[in-house]
C-alpha cells in the first residue's frame, strides 16, 4: 500500500467524529421514529460517509501537490490516488443508497395501518405551534 503522506492521520479524526455523532443521535431516540438502534444506524452511516469524504479531501490535496511538482514519479502516484477516489465515491453513493432504503423502511414501519399518509413519528417543534 502506498503512503500518501498524512492521509492516514485523518482517519483518527474521523473515528473521533463518528463517536460524537453517534452520541448526539442518542438524544433523538425518544421521538417514536425507530428508537435508538435506528438512529444509531443512521449516525454510523453518516459518520462513515464523513470519514470517506475526509479521506477524499486529503487524497485530492496530495494529488494537487503531486501535479504541481511535475515530477514523473509523483504523476504516477496520482493514478493510484484517482483510482482510490473513484472507489470512495462509489462507496459513498452506496452508503447513501442503503441509508435511503433503510430510512424509507423505517418510515413505512411507523405509518398506521390506515395509511393516512402520516407516520406516527413525532416531530420536534421549534416554532411553538406544536406540529
Amino acid at each position: 500500500m502506498m503512503s500518501y503522506s498524512g492521509v492516514e492521520s485523518s482517519m483518527e479524526d474521523g473515528n473521533r467524529r463518528r463517536r460524537t455523532a453517534t452520541h448526539n443521535m442518542d438524544e433523538f431516540s425518544g421521538d417514536g421514529c425507530g428508537g435508538p438502534q435506528a438512529w444509531n444506524a443512521f449516525a454510523e452511516s453518516f459518520s462513515e460517509v464523513q470519514t470517506v469524504l475526509d479521506r477524499n479531501q486529503k487524497l485530492i490535496q496530495q494529488a494537487n501537490e503531486n501535479h504541481q511538482s511535475r515530477l514523473p514519479d509523483n504523476m504516477k502516484k496520482n493514478v493510484a490516488i484517482i483510482q482510490e477516489l473513484n472507489g470512495n465515491i462509489t462507496k459513498v453513493a452506496s452508503i447513501y443508497s442503503d441509508l435511503s432504503a433503510n430510512f424509507s423502511g423505517s418510515v413505512r414501519q411507523q405509518q398506521p395501518a390506515g395509511g393516512g399518509g402520516k407516520g406516527s413519528c413525532k416531530r420536534g417543534s421549534s416554532n411553538g405551534r406544536g406540529n
